[in-house]
């Protein structure tokens, strides 16, 4: 039987999950999945290597999509003690990003919401590809975003 592959899930530690999944909520209609996780017990503490580790948090759906993937915001009883501030061109995971009809209307809801801009918004012609209106920000976790619009030229 062949291996059938599916992209899951993109998994976010929060700070404070309940107040991150809500700004995801607000800002780019991403919708709750229930029901909340609360994971314990010795089968979490095996899978993640944390002895007596307590993770909650939920799902989200992403714009545009059914039956996922999702964005998953979990918040950990304890936190690592490493400071990990995201920066765009650290190694690993820099953004995730979001297609929108209209980025400067995003940006500013980001905003309100409690975001912040990371970097300028810009609109660029890309030969074979279109036009770009694009800006990266930054959720109130300091998780980087990017919030594009293409257009055909």
């Amino acid at each position: 039987m062949k291996n059938i592959i599916k992209y899951s899930h993109t998994n976010i530690i929060a700070k404070d999950w309940k107040k991150l999944a809500q700004f995801y909520i607000d800002v780019f209609e991403c919708e709750p999945v229930y029901p909340e996780r609360d994971l314990s017990g010795a089968w979490i503490d095996k899978l993640t290597k944390i002895p007596n580790v307590k993770i909650r948090g939920m799902h989200l759906k992403l714009p545009g999509y059914q039956d996922g993937p999702t964005l998953e915001i979990f918040e950990y009883n304890t936190l690592s003690k490493g400071e990990n501030k995201p920066l765009i061109h650290h190694k690993g995971y820099g953004h995730i990003a979001f297609h929108v009809t209209n980025v400067d209307e995003t940006l500013k809801k980001l905003l309100v919401k409690g975001g912040q801009k990371y970097g300028e918004l810009i609109e660029k012609s890309i030969e074979d590809l279109g036009i770009i209106r694009v800006v990266y920000a930054k959720d109130p976790e300091g998780n980087i975003i990017e919030i594009q619009h293409w257009r055909s030229e």
